[in-house]
């Protein structure tokens, strides 16, 4: 039985570059997004590829829907093996530290903190015992590097990257991998990327190139994190 990669937040940049890398690897994809119609049109073009995917609807604010949204994929693949955690909306948005409030991380941190560690807790067992699996989540670099003015998402970001780190120290001896890859600019063909471009230049990265990141990331699994562009420009 060929692998699967479920991918959350499966949209038209990043989502469907990873779908594609992995599905070119002989991977079959499950997609998890919010709208039945993204969904299906992604399951067709990657159709034409030559990768087999199906589209699983889920609110990813929602972490007690994820042992039912978990099962549903087990059911259609028979199995999960990577999950690349991506759920990067046009709803989000930074806010200047001085006016974060409870509210303002409340939004945040059941998508980007709370979900994530449920959908872990939901594979670790199959992972276990099969001594293989991979959670690969993306995160903005200002979690990493913090940002004035650039606040509200970034402790969030941040709470789940050291989450990450926990977690990869603690499974990599069972043969479980956990990595983050941190991106520090707009990610082209994706929803968000077009309210970037029109509030003015930002830099610009290729979902392609990440998703290659994130295969040698994934192959290789030898550092929890990369940060893209460098912030240094190393």
């Amino acid at each position: 039985m060929s692998q699967v990669i479920a991918v959350f937040g499966a949209g038209t940049g990043l989502g469907a570059s990873v779908a594609r890398r992995f599905g070119r690897e002989g991977f079959r994809v499950a997609l998890v997004a919010r709208r039945r119609e993204r969904l299906d049109a992604l399951v067709d073009r990657l159709a034409t590829e030559g990768i087999e995917a199906a589209g699983f609807t889920a609110d990813l604010s929602r972490p007690a829907g994820v042992p039912a949204l978990i099962a549903d994929i087990r059911d259609r693949f028979g199995r999960i093996d990577v999950i690349e955690y991506g759920p990067l909306g046009t709803e989000q948005s930074f806010t200047p530290a001085a006016l974060v409030d409870a509210a303002v991380l409340e939004r945040s941190l059941p998508v980007f903190l709370l979900t994530p560690v449920e959908v872990v807790r939901a594979v670790l067992d199959e992972w276990t015992d099969r001594g293989d699996g991979a959670f690969l989540m993306t995160t903005g670099s200002t979690a990493v590097h913090p940002v004035p003015g650039l606040s509200g998402l970034a402790p969030v970001g941040a709470a789940a990257r050291n989450y990450l780190y926990s977690l990869h120290a603690e499974l990599a001896d069972r043969g479980i991998y956990a990595g983050t890859l941190s991106v520090g600019a707009s990610i082209a063909h994706s929803e968000l990327h077009e309210l970037h471009a029109a509030a003015g230049a930002v830099p610009v990265v290729d979902p392609d190139e990440l998703a290659g990141i994130y295969w040698d990331m994934y192959t290789r699994r030898d550092r929890v994190e990369h940060i893209h562009p460098h912030p240094h420009g190393r």
